[in-house]
């Protein structure tokens, strides 16, 4: 590490020691969420890094009032560390930041193919112009010149087997040959108050001087995980297993317990919002084909005992509710609305599809009985039949469509709710309709303080591409605690290195 960056350490470490406040910089920052679970812990959001519009402009409202020069879309490969400092006035970047947290998307890693990602790290000239590895350079190239205490990243689990190489171990040698302590290890939502059974990717890193270990949050909730999360995780987790000297930075998540309050499901994370009744709507002509802004605030309804988990949501430090509900808006589906209600919980498109064959089976018994006879393959018939039933087999989208349980957490959000949302269907069969874009926040943990930039398509992308606060939280909180505690015997550890590098 350069000479002027270890006396940024020194100094950063002293300050932390005095007292100050972490200073954070989210790269790949998204909406916020890794952000808001680490201002939650104690930390200060400093800066981000988004490349999309949208998401960059609610970062910049949610964490700095919506200045102007904290909510523009940024590119990180042509935004140099000392150039977004010089434009946010805060000075060097060495000097800037005690933390980094966020994540170059794991494409921008596969890519790069079975090179190793050392390899482009020691010699990043020569991948400097290719587009596979530009964002892992640039993310390096933050770590090194803004001199972190602490690096916090984010990814899918498939990152520890991407086409066959564990990039998360790679990521952690790097990290450690510029003076880092690094861990790694899957952590799922559901088990740190997350309505949600959402598996990722976390690394720690801290630089050497602060900790030689690296430790993940207990757990504070119990939930027996669907099965599919085993299968998912053995693919994970193969090469891990395979080898696991050669994943010497890998560590077992720890461990949750039976005794644990259970995991927040699905209705306690959101019975408290308006009920959208879609099939009144649809009739009434209060839902229409078009974009969906957030213009028609909703009242909550009239005040009932509140689940734990809905009062934090609602009295979120910093982000208090209002009176009304800005986002509670949901996709214009008119065919299926009729097949929604009749789904049960747990249902995928299978049984979907099924569902709809026999409502249009009713339906052409209905028209005889009215004395309309509707010929089979007739036009009059593929007319209605293309009105109820679904347009793709039943073998097509297996996992593509699936109404929610009330009493379990759901399952994983994904940024595709950007384009149909049929991933999470309502449990409330009254209601028989798609999630809201504010349903969706609840299930990622947002506060119903926090707010979405854009119509509902790019809120919905901004809240499946995003880390839960919570998870963040818990992540952020053990970081923070270890930067005060292990800060405060970084003389004597500071005198041990150099006693052993002499």
């Amino acid at each position: 590490m350069k000479k002027a960056n270890r006396n940024a350490i020194n100094q950063k470490i002293a300050r932390i020691k005095a007292g100050g406040i972490p200073r954070v910089l989210d790269l790949f920052s998204g909406c916020g969420g890794l952000s808001l679970g680490l201002m939650a812990a104690g930390a200060e959001i400093a800066a981000a890094i988004e490349n999309d519009p949208h998401a960059a402009k609610s970062h910049g409202l949610n964490f700095h009032a919506g200045a102007k020069e904290h909510s523009m879309a940024r590119d990180i490969t042509q935004t140099k560390p000392e150039k977004l400092t010089a434009e946010l006035k805060l000075g060097r970047a060495a000097m800037a930041f005690d933390i980094i947290i966020g994540g170059p998307p794991c494409q921008a890693f596969a890519r790069v193919g079975r090179s190793k990602l050392r390899e482009v790290a020691e010699h990043p000239e020569a991948f400097r112009h290719d587009p596979r590895a530009k964002l892992y350079i640039e993310y390096l190239d933050y770590v090194t010149d803004c001199a972190p205490l602490a690096v916090i990243m984010e990814n899918v689990p498939d990152i520890l087997n991407h086409g066959g190489h564990n990039i998360a171990e790679e990521i952690s040698e790097v990290l450690e040959a510029k003076g880092y302590t690094v861990g790694y290890t899957l952590l799922n939502a559901a088990f740190y108050g997350v309505p949600q059974t959402r598996e990722r990717m976390f690394l720690i890193a801290y630089i050497k001087e602060i900790s030689d270990k690296v430790i993940f949050p207990a757990p504070t909730h119990w939930v027996d995980l669907p099965s599919g999360y085993d299968g998912s995780r053995a693919v994970a987790l193969k090469i891990v297993m395979k080898a696991p000297t050669v994943a010497s930075h890998y560590q077992e998540a720890p461990q949750a317990i039976e005794d644990l309050p259970s995991a927040v499901t699905a209705m306690e994370a959101t019975v408290d919002l308006p009920h959208i009744n879609a099939r009144q709507l649809l009739q009434e002509g209060g839902l229409v084909r078009g974009a969906r802004r957030f213009d028609q605030p909703m009242k909550y309804p009239p005040p009932r005992r509140l689940t734990d988990y809905v009062r934090l949501m609602r009295e979120w430090p910093g982000y208090t509710a209002s009176p009304m509900v800005n986002d509670h808006v949901i996709r214009y589906l008119p065919r299926d609305y009729q097949l929604f209600a009749r789904m049960n919980p747990g249902d995928q498109y299978p049984e979907a599809f099924l569902l709809a064959e026999n409502i249009f089976r009713e339906k052409i018994e209905e028209l005889r009985f009215a004395g309309e006879v509707v010929p089979e393959n007739s036009t009059r018939w593929k007319e209605l039949r293309a009105s109820i039933v679904p347009p793709y087999a039943d073998n097509k989208f297996p996992n593509k469509w699936r109404k929610m349980e009330a009493d379990r957490p759901a399952r994983t959000l994904l940024a595709h709710l950007g384009k149909d949302g049929y991933s999470h269907i309502h449990y409330d069969s009254n209601q028989a309709r798609t999630i809201s874009v504010r349903e969706a926040a609840r299930l990622q943990s947002f506060p119903d303080g926090f707010i979405f930039a854009g119509t509902m398509n790019p809120a919905f992308r901004q809240i499946g591409n995003a880390v839960p606060p919570l998870l963040a939280k818990a992540v952020g909180g053990v970081v923070i605690d270890t930067l005060k505690t292990l800060s405060e015997h970084h003389d004597e550890k500071q005198s041990a290195l150099n006693a052993k590098n002499k």
